[in-house]
């Protein structure tokens, strides 16, 4: 079953492979239903382009959609990858503050 971190951001592609030791594991791009020439629907991976947007997750590894565990293109996390993504790409897991409640009226 596929896991929901508590935070990913989108970033183009494009911006993700100017990172100097990006690699891309591209077969493990989502799979798209596509209709042949029967009209038959098949599963294909979809081929990553310049238009496409691919997600840094909360640990720093990028997938081709929401989940951390699934889709994984990139997991060479290192120091210089970690500091990429906070210098150049602004990647900041936001910090929540707790609510308080206001106390109830009598």
């Amino acid at each position: 079953m596929a896991t929901m971190g508590k935070y990913c951001k989108a970033y183009s592609i494009e911006k993700l492979r100017e990172f100097s030791g990006w690699t891309e594991k591209a077969e493990n791009a989502r799979r798209e239903k596509q209709k042949d020439a029967d009209g038959k629907e098949t599963e294909v991976t979809r081929t990553l382009t310049t238009a496409d947007y691919l997600y840094v997750q909360e640990n720093y590894v990028v997938t081709d959609g929401i989940f951390k565990d699934e889709n994984i293109i990139f997991d060479e996390v290192t120091p210089g990858w970690i500091e990429y993504c906070q210098h150049t790409l602004k990647f900041e897991i936001p910090v929540y503050e707790p609510v308080k409640s206001a106390p109830a009226a009598v």
